[in-house]
C-alpha cells in the first residue's frame, strides 16, 4: 500500500470574490443600504448588524477608497451580476486574427486577383493580412519585382485597409502587414 503524499507547503485556498461582512478588514466603512440611500460613515461591527437585521450580507464595493464604500445586498445576486456583466464584456470583444497570404514575384494576374478578393473578405471581417513574397534561387536578384507587387498590393488595398507593417526583407521573403481601417 502507497503513503499518501504529504504536502509540506500547503495554502488556504485564495477567497475570489468580493470580501463580505467578517471578512472585511476595514474599521469603518462608508455604507449604502439595499434601497441605494447613502447612511454614512460607521463602525464596521455596526454595519454587519445593520445588514444582518435586513437578513442580507455587507459587501466591499469599492476596496480602494478612503473609507472603503460598502454596500447591503445579497451576495449570491452581486455575484450573479458581476457574472452577466463579465460575459456581456466577453461577447461584445473582437479577437483581431493575423491570417497569412503567400505570393512570389511571378504571381500571375488571375491568381493575384484571387488573394486580393481574399484580402479584403480578410480585412472586411476585421481580421489583419499578413502578405509574404517569397524568392527562391535567382529571383532573389529581381526583388524590384516584389516590391513591385507589394506597392501593387497597398494600392488595391487602401479602400478597406492601411499598412501596419512597411515591406521588409526577412532572409529570403518580403513580409508586409495590412490592417483593417
Amino acid at each position: 500500500m502507497q503513503k499518501p503524499k504529504k504536502y509540506f507547503f500547503n495554502r488556504r485556498p485564495k477567497f475570489h470574490g468580493p470580501k463580505t461582512n467578517e471578512r472585511i478588514r476595514s474599521l469603518d466603512v462608508q455604507v449604502i443600504n439595499s434601497t441605494g440611500e447613502n447612511l454614512g460613515i460607521l463602525p464596521i461591527k455596526k454595519a454587519i448588524e445593520v445588514a444582518k437585521s435586513e437578513g442580507l450580507d455587507l459587501i466591499e464595493i469599492s476596496p480602494n477608497a478612503n473609507p472603503p464604500v460598502c454596500k447591503i445586498m445579497d451576495i449570491g445576486k452581486y455575484k450573479y451580476d458581476m457574472q452577466k456583466k463579465a460575459n456581456k464584456a466577453k461577447k461584445n470583444q473582437r479577437i483581431s486574427v493575423l491570417k497569412e497570404l503567400k505570393l512570389r514575384p511571378g504571381t500571375e494576374i488571375h491568381d493575384y486577383n484571387f488573394k486580393i478578393k481574399n484580402a479584403k473578405k480578410f480585412l472586411a471581417k476585421g481580421d489583419k493580412v499578413k502578405f509574404t513574397v517569397k524568392f527562391k534561387g535567382r529571383e532573389m536578384q529581381h526583388v524590384q519585382l516584389g516590391k513591385n507587387l507589394m506597392e501593387r498590393i497597398i494600392t488595391d488595398t487602401k479602400d478597406i485597409g492601411q499598412v501596419e507593417v512597411n515591406p521588409k526583407f526577412e532572409g529570403r521573403q518580403m513580409i508586409m502587414i495590412i490592417q483593417p481601417n
